[in-house]
C-alpha cells in the first residue's frame, strides 16, 4: 500500500471521528435551533467568511431543496448593500469555525438592532459569536486532519455534518415526504419517477388486442408480433385477461399434442395488474417488482385498454 492511501485513509478516520465527537454537542441548543427555524416567518440566511462560507452555501441549498426556504449571504456583501435582503421575520445562521472572524463579528451589531435570531455554529462554544447568538451550536473538532493539521478539514466536515443534521431534522418536524423532495427536484431522476404519470409513457398505439376465444397456435403469433411479450384478451370492448410469453410456453408443455386445440380463454390470466392514467411511474415501479411482472395495464373505469406500460417505459 502507498503512502499516499495510508494518508487518505487516515483523513477518512480523522473525519468520521471528528463527526462522531458531534453527538454529544446535538443537545438542547440544537433544539432551541431547530424550534426558531420552525417558527421562523420568513428565510434561513446563512453566512460565513472562507471556507465557512462554502459550507454555509452548500447548507443552504440542502435546507432549501428540503423545505426550509434559505439562502446564502456573503457578509463582506451585507456592508455593500446586502443587508436589504434581510428582514426581522428571518433567522441567521452564522458560521466560523474559531467564532471570531471579524467579518463575521461586524454584522451581529445590526442583526442583535433588528432583534433577528442568530445561531451561531463554531468550534469554540466561548467564543464571541457563541456570546452573541441567541443559541449556539457547538462544532468543535480536536484536530485538524492532513500533513500539517492546518488546512481547515475536520473542521469543515464536521460543518458540514451538524448542517445536515439540521436538514434531517426539519425534514422529519415537516414531515417532509419524497414527493415533496420531486418538487424541488423535477429536473432528476427521483423527481421524473414521482411526478410522470402513466398517461404520459404508455404505449398507445398497436396495441396487441385478441379475443379470448382465439386458438393458441394463432394468438403464440401475435404474443410475438406485439413486440412485448404478452396479449391483452379483450371481450365485448373489455379486458378479460393476459396471455403471456411464459404463459405460451408452460401451456405448450402441459397440453402438448392438443396445445393448438386449445383456446386463449384455456390458459390467461384473469386477473392482470391494471393501473389508471393517473397512476404515478414510481407507484408502477412497486407493481412490477412486488410482482415479478413486466408490463400493467392502463385501463379506465370500465375495463377499457388505454394502454400498456413496460419496464421499459418507466426508464424513459
Amino acid at each position: 500500500m502507498s503512502k499516499y492511501i495510508d494518508v487518505a485513509i487516515q483523513c477518512l478516520r480523522e473525519e468520521s471521528e471528528a463527526i462522531k465527537e458531534l453527538i454529544p454537542y446535538v443537545n438542547e441548543d440544537f433544539d432551541k435551533a431547530i424550534r426558531l427555524i420552525l417558527n421562523c416567518q420568513g428565510k434561513l440566511i446563512i453566512t460565513g467568511v472562507g471556507k465557512s462560507g462554502h459550507i454555509g452555501a452548500k447548507i443552504a441549498a440542502t435546507l432549501s431543496s428540503t423545505g426550509t426556504p434559505s439562502f446564502f449571504v456573503n457578509p463582506l456583501d451585507v456592508f455593500h448593500g446586502d443587508l436589504g435582503v434581510i428582514t426581522a421575520d428571518d433567522v441567521v445562521l452564522a458560521i466560523s469555525n474559531s467564532g471570531q472572524t471579524d467579518e463575521l463579528l461586524r454584522i451581529l451589531p445590526f442583526l442583535l438592532d433588528m432583534k433577528i435570531p442568530v445561531i451561531g455554529m463554531s468550534g469554540n462554544p466561548c467564543s464571541q459569536l457563541s456570546e452573541y447568538s441567541t443559541v449556539h451550536l457547538n462544532c468543535g473538532v480536536k484536530k485538524e486532519t492532513g500533513p500539517l493539521g492546518l488546512a481547515p478539514t475536520s473542521s469543515t466536515t464536521a460543518q458540514l455534518a451538524m448542517g445536515d443534521a439540521l436538514a434531517c431534522a426539519l425534514m422529519a418536524a415537516r414531515n417532509f415526504q419524497a414527493s415533496d423532495f420531486a418538487h424541488f427536484h423535477p429536473g432528476g431522476s427521483l423527481g421524473r419517477r414521482l411526478l410522470t404519470r402513466a398517461r404520459d409513457v404508455m404505449r398507445t398505439e398497436d396495441l396487441p388486442v385478441i379475443p379470448p376465444s382465439m386458438k393458441m397456435g394463432e394468438a403464440v403469433i401475435h404474443v410475438s408480433n406485439g413486440r412485448l411479450g404478452l396479449c391483452v384478451a379483450e371481450e365485448d370492448g373489455k379486458v378479460v385477461g393476459i396471455i403471456t410469453d411464459g404463459d405460451v410456453r408452460r401451456a405448450i408443455q402441459s397440453s402438448q399434442d392438443s396445445f393448438f386445440q386449445k383456446t386463449v380463454a384455456d390458459f390467461m390470466t384473469r386477473s392482470p395488474k391494471t393501473v389508471g392514467v393517473e397512476t404515478k411511474i414510481m407507484q408502477i415501479e412497486e407493481i412490477l417488482q412486488e410482482n415479478k411482472i413486466h408490463c400493467v395495464l392502463v385501463v379506465d373505469s370500465e375495463d377499457h385498454l388505454l394502454g400498456i406500460v413496460d419496464t421499459f417505459r418507466t426508464q424513459l
